[in-house]
């Protein structure tokens, strides 16, 4: 193993969320001895599980299904099922219930699911066929700097031009409100009014995940991740500290590299001043995205939804019609918080019977708000999910909620309540978080960045994490031993 001299340790990294812990591997696995440094009392940032509402009821504090997880070139790289990982994939990957009992649901493959969509099937076919055909191409692509070259440009080139539409768009080539539904709910993973570019990129890319490797929640709840990737490091050599917060970069111990999980506006404030005036002004114009509200819910049922799909599934998007989901991002976008928002809902107990005591369940949920927001919109969400699925509020037997504003001050990448560390803009996919040819890079030696402010933006992949870490190797001259380049 490769060590500094002088007193100083090989690297460390700030921040233990994905793609800190994945940046820590990537650099234990090169050699390097490294720490690992984290503000909060538990390791793994958004990929932790709590007993949030009741004893035995287990929430995942922030992310919860993961089909990135399941295709990323990190983790498929990193034996997570010898560490007790174990991905458990629903049915239907995700549905959309309208009123009446109707819904849009992946399940299975293209052919099974556009035989689902009545007379759009074909068009549905015709749309993602190819797309799901050559998955192994696009998400590698997907999952890597704007500056990589693709192995297959023509798959690449055809899911670009696609990507590149609004979803209000590419909704147009469906006529049931089952697909466009089914879209639109999809889409708004983006965090952006669906009238903007790539929002039908984000539906796309998501759903061409559902279809390749489906859409599963871990059993027993996404710290078990984060308690793999640790476990690694450690039997690697690597430590990880936390409840250690960190205000400048001088208190760090002396390291030959250091890689910061945290967000252009945490790097100003280590950086204490010493930043390029080029580059700060650069990160100054970095823009973050709406926040969300979050409850957590024990549950004494199963959810009762009117549409089948949707008990079938462990990700239901709530919104009702595509106009509805589409008139509550543009919303959020301009300030104001929905009266009937687009909910995000979770219920990995539908797989997962360990999250909560026998024959009970848990469910979180998310509306997205307007940066910052202190409002609870606990109300509203569950008036959406009551709205269809009769009868659920009568379950509910304690809940959680976090505003965004508390979930910034839980987890300060959290700006504003922003969990994907910046907003899904054409430019800050493209350019993110600086125009610079290799984003990871700061112009302090040695430094780097290494969260989901840099490509290839938010989500479980560890993706940017281990761009990062090549990067910091190959400025140090070294190479992953024995591992071939993502």
């Amino acid at each position: 193993m490769a060590r500094a001299s002088g007193g100083e340790v090989d690297a460390v990294v700030v921040g233990s969320g994905p793609n800190g812990l994945a940046a820590a591997l990537t650099l234990a696995r090169a050699g390097l001895e490294v720490t690992v440094i984290e503000g909060a009392a538990t390791p793994g940032g958004g990929c932790r599980t709590q007993e949030l509402t009741l004893p035995g009821f287990r929430h995942d504090v922030c992310s919860a299904v993961h089909p990135l997880a399941a295709a990323s070139a990190f983790f498929l790289g990193t034996d997570l099922a010898s560490r007790g990982v174990r991905f458990l994939a629903p049915k239907v990957a995700f549905a959309s219930p309208l009123d009446g009992g109707l819904a849009g649901a992946v399940s299975g493959t293209v052919s099974q699911t556009a035989s689902g969509l009545g007379a759009d099937g074909s068009a549905y076919r015709r749309l993602l066929a190819p797309l799901v055909r050559d998955a192994a191409a696009i998400v590698p692509a997907a999952l890597a700097p704007i500056r990589s070259v693709p192995p297959s440009a023509v798959a690449v080139g055809r899911f670009g031009v696609l990507g590149l539409l609004p979803a209000t768009t590419l909704a147009r080539r469906f006529r049931t409100h089952e697909a466009k539904a089914l879209l639109a709910g999809v889409a708004a993973h983006s965090i952006q009014p669906l009238t903007r570019p790539l929002t039908g990129g984000f539906g796309l890319l998501l759903t061409v995940l559902a279809h390749s490797v489906g859409w599963p929640v871990v059993e027993g709840g996404s710290s078990a991740i984060a308690d793999a990737l640790i476990a690694e490091l450690t039997s690697l050599g690597g430590r990880v500290s936390t409840g250690r917060t960190i205000g400048r970069l001088d208190e760090l111990p002396r390291a030959r590299v250091i890689l910061l999980d945290v967000t252009p506006r945490q790097l100003v404030g280590l950086a204490g001043g010493t930043l390029a005036g080029g580059y700060l002004r650069a990160l100054d114009r970095f823009r973050y995205g709406p926040g969300v509200c979050k409850i957590d819910l024990a549950l004494a049922g199963p959810v009762p939804w009117d549409a089948l799909a949707c008990r079938e599934t462990a990700t239901v998007h709530v919104g009702g019609t595509a106009a509805e989901i589409a008139r509550s991002e543009a919303e959020v976008a301009a300030g104001r918080h929905p009266r009937r928002p687009f909910c995000i809902v979770a219920q990995p107990s539908v797989v997962d019977p360990s999250r909560a005591p026998e024959g009970k369940h848990t469910l979180w949920a998310y509306c997205h708000v307007p940066p910052g927001s202190p409002a609870d919109m606990s109300d509203r969400i569950e008036a959406q999910i009551e709205r269809f699925a009769p009868g659920f509020r009568d379950l509910v037997l304690a809940r959680a909620v976090r505003t965004a504003a508390q979930l910034e001050r839980h987890n300060p990448n959290y700006v504003g309540g922003d969990i994907n560390a910046g907003a899904g803009t054409l430019r800050q996919t493209l350019l993110r978080p600086v125009p610079r040819w290799n984003p990871y890079r700061t112009p302090l030696a040695g430094v780097y960045l290494c969260s989901a402010s840099t490509p290839p933006g938010g989500g479980v992949h560890g993706m940017c994490g281990l761009w990062a870490a090549r990067t910091a190797l190959a400025d140090l001259g070294l190479t992953l031993r024995g591992r071939a380049a993502p």
